[in-house]
């Protein structure tokens, strides 16, 4: 390409590893609206793989996609716990990373009908008889499930006793809370806080250092509850693309994360600006694996 021409946008196609109206979903969508909006790429599309935390969809990326400077992946915090307790053959490794997008903390919540009021009573409830207390969340050995061990861990209670249900969206786990089915359930503030505001669930509690604005909830800290939890999100490129495509990716996403209505969309739902490309977010991804590793041994889903 010669020096001063005109560099054509990137159509790209966005894999979201998981069913619709999830987190990654979520990210996947509005980069896609935010992209399109700010002129970055002209075509935007969303395809959606879920099951087993991302890693279904990470494998059919990381094979379908080498070389090709026109995919990317969304994935996160929760794909890094999948991809070793589903012990996958393919990881983050597989993959191009090129920034960390947003944090998210966890959010404790029961239905508004349920009989449970406050966190301590469930943290006592479970307490008591660890299986009869059941938990729906995303997908096994992701944040919901790490943040239910490291609850129940904080408690006092075997984390291996817990009673975790895994749900590969978040609309399906969000089907078992307001239908009843579980005792309570965990995910991203954001997926919960709608159901929240209009009044259908109650927020016991956040996993954040400090109270979160606009939440009526306490921290598990508050609670006496030793644990802090942020759930990231991430984008990715193709395996084995061109040292050019990777810039011009990383310059798009760049543009993307410091454009105004991606800004927007930040403060609409609830997202943290946590921001990370290149070599920084590649070192920050190998500490988060060692130490996410070290989590799922302690609650029995990692040998």
């Amino acid at each position: 390409m010669a020096l001063g021409a005109p560099v054509l946008a990137n159509d790209y196609t966005i894999l979201a590893p998981a069913a619709p109206g999830g987190g990654w979903d979520q990210t996947a969508r509005t980069m896609q609206e935010v992209l399109r909006a700010e002129g970055i790429s002209d075509s935007v599309q969303v395809q959606n793989v879920p099951g087993a935390g991302g890693t279904v969809g990470l494998a059919q990326f990381a094979s379908s996609s080498a070389g090709k400077g026109d995919q990317l992946i969304v994935g996160g915090y929760v794909m890094v716990g999948a991809i070793l307790t589903n012990q996958s053959p393919v990881s983050l490794a597989d993959v191009t990373p090129i920034a960390r997008l947003t944090g998210e903390y966890e959010a404790i919540v029961v239905p508004t009908a349920s009989p449970i009021q406050t966190i301590e009573e469930l943290v006592e409830m479970l307490k008591a008889e660890p299986g009869a207390v059941s938990w729906a969340g995303g997908s096994a050995g992701g944040a919901d499930h790490i943040a239910v061990g490291l609850l129940a861990n904080a408690a006092g209670v075997d984390p291996t006793a817990i009673n975790y249900i895994a749900y590969s969206g978040g609309g399906e786990a969000l089907a078992a809370i307001l239908g009843n089915q579980v005792t309570a359930g965990i995910s991203s503030l954001g997926e919960f806080k709608p159901q929240a505001d209009a009044g259908t669930l109650r927020i016991l509690a956040v996993t954040s250092e400090e109270r979160v604005e606009g939440v009526d909830a306490p921290t598990l800290t508050e609670a006496g509850l030793d644990v802090v939890l942020q759930n990231w999100r991430m984008v990715a490129a193709a395996p084995g693309i061109s040292a050019e495509d990777e810039a011009v990716i990383a310059a798009d996403i760049e543009t993307l994360a410091t454009s105004a209505a991606w800004q927007e969309a930040l403060v609409t739902k609830g997202w943290a600006d946590t921001y990370l490309a290149g070599e920084e977010f590649r070192a920050q991804l190998a500490e988060d694996t060692a130490t996410t590793e070290a989590i799922l041994k302690d609650i029995g889903l990692v040998e």
